[in-house]
C-alpha cells in the first residue's frame, strides 16, 4: 500500500522524501503559489500526485469549474472527482455532472464512495465503479458507528471500515480488478487489517505529521485517541528538532504497520 502524509509547508520536503507519492488540496493553490510549485516539481522529477477535492478541509468540495481549471494547470496522476459527504445520492449526481463536463482532463478518476446506510453505500460503489479509475472509502462515515458500535468513537471508524470492506467482499460488490484508496486514518492500528488486501493501493492521511506536531508520539501500545484539528490547520507550524523526531517516529510506525 502506496502512502502519502499531508505536511506543514516548513516540511513537505522532509516528509515526501519519506513517503511514497504526494497528496494535494485544490483550495490551496488560490493562495498559496509555493504550495503549487512543489506538486508541480513533484510531477516532473515522476512522483505520483493525487489531487484532493478539498471536501474534508471545506465540508463541501471545490467548485467544480475550478477544480477542473487546476486539474489542467496540474495535470496530476490522479484527481477525485467532487463528492457530498454522506450522501450517496448527492455523490452519484456529481459524478455524473462531472462525467458529462469534464470526463477528459488530464489524469485517473477517483471517485469516492457516500452513504448514510449499507444499501447507499452499495448504489454508489456501484455507480463509481462503472465510471472511475479508483474507488476511494473514507474513514469517518456515520455508519462506522452502527456497524461497530464502541464508546471510543476511533476504533468504531476504525473497526467500521474493516468491517464495510469485508461486507462488500461479503456481498460480491467489490471489485478486486480496480485499485481502492483509503481517504484519512483514524488509528493507524487499523491498517494491520488490510495487509493480504492488494486491491488497497493507497492511503493518505496527516495523522503521524499532526500528533508529532502536537508532541504526541504514537504508543506501542496503539493510538486510542485522534486529535481532531485538521493538518490544514497547521499549515503554517514550523516544528522544533523535537517535534520533528516525533513526525519522523509516526511516520516510520505508521508505515511499519501497513506493512
Amino acid at each position: 500500500m502506496k502512502i502519502a502524509h499531508e505536511a506543514p509547508l516548513s516540511l513537505m520536503g522532509e516528509v515526501q522524501a519519506l513517503t511514497d507519492y504526494d497528496y494535494a488540496l485544490v483550495h490551496l493553490f488560490e493562495t498559496k503559489t509555493d504550495y503549487l510549485k512543489f506538486f508541480e516539481r513533484a510531477l516532473s522529477k515522476g512522483r505520483t500526485v493525487i489531487l484532493d477535492n478539498s471536501i474534508f478541509e471545506l465540508g463541501t468540495s471545490f467548485d467544480p469549474v475550478r477544480f477542473a481549471y487546476w486539474i489542467e494547470q496540474l495535470k496530476p496522476t490522479e484527481y477525485i472527482i467532487p463528492d457530498v459527504l454522506e450522501s450517496g445520492e448527492g455523490t452519484i449526481r456529481q459524478l455524473h455532472h462531472w462525467m458529462s463536463n469534464f470526463k477528459d482532463l488530464p489524469g485517473k478518476k477517483i471517485g469516492v464512495v457516500q452513504g448514510r446506510t449499507y444499501e447507499d453505500i452499495k448504489e454508489c460503489y456501484l455507480e463509481v465503479n462503472s465510471y472511475c479509475d479508483k474507488i476511494a472509502i473514507s474513514f469517518d462515515y456515520s455508519l462506522y458507528e452502527k456497524l461497530y458500535p464502541h464508546k471510543n468513537k476511533i476504533i468504531s471508524w476504525a473497526l467500521g471500515r474493516v468491517l464495510l470492506i469485508n461486507m462488500l467482499i461479503r456481498d460480491k460488490i467489490l471489485n478486486f480488478n480496480k485499485p481502492h484508496h483509503l481517504l484519512g486514518c483514524s488509528t493507524p492500528e487499523e491498517f494491520k487489517f488490510y495487509r493480504e488486501y492488494d486491491f488497497i493501493e493507497s492511503v493518505d492521511t496527516s495523522n503521524p505529521v499532526v500528533h508529532g506536531l502536537l508532541g504526541i508520539k504514537y504508543p506501542e501500545s496503539g493510538l486510542l485517541q485522534k486529535d481532531r484539528i485538521k493538518l490544514v490547520n497547521l499549515l503554517h507550524a514550523k516544528p522544533d528538532v523535537e517535534a520533528y523526531e516525533i513526525i519522523k517516529y509516526n511516520i516510520s510506525k505508521f508505515k511499519e504497520i501497513v506493512g
